[in-house]
């Protein structure tokens, strides 16, 4: 039972539906298995969160097969402990023994596996040496979608991320920031998530006038003036979902140029958010808030993509951008975030992450989108 704190936890069904899930999408695939390292891939799998360390640790998936999970003796404790162990088969192996030829045995030597991006690169070679006949491909190429389609307890996760990003940015328009440098802010950021239940803190950009043109700016020692557009663009992970949200703020009342691009942005934004529906390729939300944009001239000033995916990472597929035909599905989460960025003056970006529902999409940051006047 969740509450509004505590979202229901995930249960050992859930990670055994995901485990076939991935299973079933890797034959389909034409890959012989899904071989997943520790990180983000493996928690989402089975809930397990080791360390990744020389010491081979390895959830191996196959087409019609319990999935098994290699780890060292000294960490199977750890392992049997996770949420999602009743639903695989633990193998350990202790040290001087070699774990690669306690994992050969579960793979086909002739197969072709997708490897989680994030695998050490001894591990690969280790099954490459004991298996030479093996080949393998990264899963953000093969399986591209493998965490994309959220259920529905990963998006009660997600939503409450988005509301303690929300709560974070109403707080911080509260403080001042005139006569205080770019750290300030971005620490007072980082506080405030964490006040609203974020247990990790990923990016607190603060970009202050000229600043605010680069889009991935480090807060630094600049000290912020009256006069000056702020972009803010801050997240992280609560209950283990991400966050990710910008609002453009100005330090005083803006130029009529100032608000003119700001809401040429938010226009944009608008039609990235009214874009989104079950079916319609991602390539055209970046196409709906792209051509806003290029209608008023500053085409060759948004200079990213309009989105990316999110869920147990702040980043991950699908990505709204030019080239990416697949097709958005409901459960699916992700960012719609357009931007203008001027060198040497300003930039504006706004963001909200969306999910996709049955007949459209869903914002789940719902905090004001004009540009708020702080001090």
């Amino acid at each position: 039972m969740s509450s509004p704190n505590q979202p229901a936890p995930f249960t050992a069904d859930d990670y055994r539906a995901r485990m076939t899930r991935a299973a079933d999408a890797a034959a389909e695939a034409g890959l012989a298995g899904v071989l997943v390292a520790p990180g983000p891939d493996l928690v989402h799998l089975t809930g397990y969160q080791p360390v990744s360390t020389e010491r081979l640790t390895v959830l191996v998936l196959t087409p019609g097969q319990d999935p098994v999970l290699v780890v060292p003796t000294l960490e199977a404790p750890d392992a049997e402990g996770a949420v999602g162990a009743p639903a695989l088969t633990l193998r350990d192996w202790t040290d001087g023994k070699d774990p690669y030829a306690v994992t050969a045995p579960l793979l086909d030597g002739r197969g072709r596996f997708g490897v989680s991006d994030n695998t050490w690169a001894m591990h690969l070679l280790g099954l490459q040496r004991a298996l030479p006949d093996t080949s393998y491909v990264s899963l953000t190429e093969a399986l591209p979608m493998l965490r994309a389609v959220k259920d529905a307890p990963e998006l009660e996760r997600l939503a409450a991320a988005g509301a303690a990003a929300d709560a974070t940015y109403e707080e911080i328009l509260k403080v001042r920031f005139s006569g205080r440098e770019e750290t300030d802010i971005a620490a007072e950021l980082a506080d405030l998530l964490k006040r609203f239940g974020h247990s990790q803190v990923d990016f607190t950009v603060v970009g202050s006038g000229p600043n605010g043109a680069n889009p991935h700016h480090e807060a630094g020692d600049r000290t912020i003036e009256r006069g000056d557009m702020v972009v803010l663009d801050f997240g992280g992970l609560k209950h283990g979902y991400g966050s990710d949200t910008s609002r453009t703020v100005h330090v005083g009342e803006p130029t009529a140029e100032e608000q003119r691009v700001h809401d040429i942005v938010r226009e944009a934004q608008e039609a990235g958010c009214r874009a989104v529906r079950p079916g319609v390729a991602c390539q055209e939300i970046d196409r709906a808030a792209r051509a806003v944009i290029t209608e008023f001239g500053y085409g060759e000033r948004f200079i990213h993509r309009t989105g990316h995916g999110i869920g147990v990472t702040t980043h991950e597929p699908p990505y709204m951008i030019e080239g990416e035909e697949r097709p958005l599905v409901p459960g699916m989460c992700f960012s719609v975030e357009p931007g203008i960025y001027l060198p040497g003056r300003f930039g504006v970006r706004i963001e909200d992450i969306v999910t996709v529902t049955e007949d459209g999409g869903r914002r789940l940051n719902t905090t004001a989108r004009d540009m708020a006047i702080v001090e």
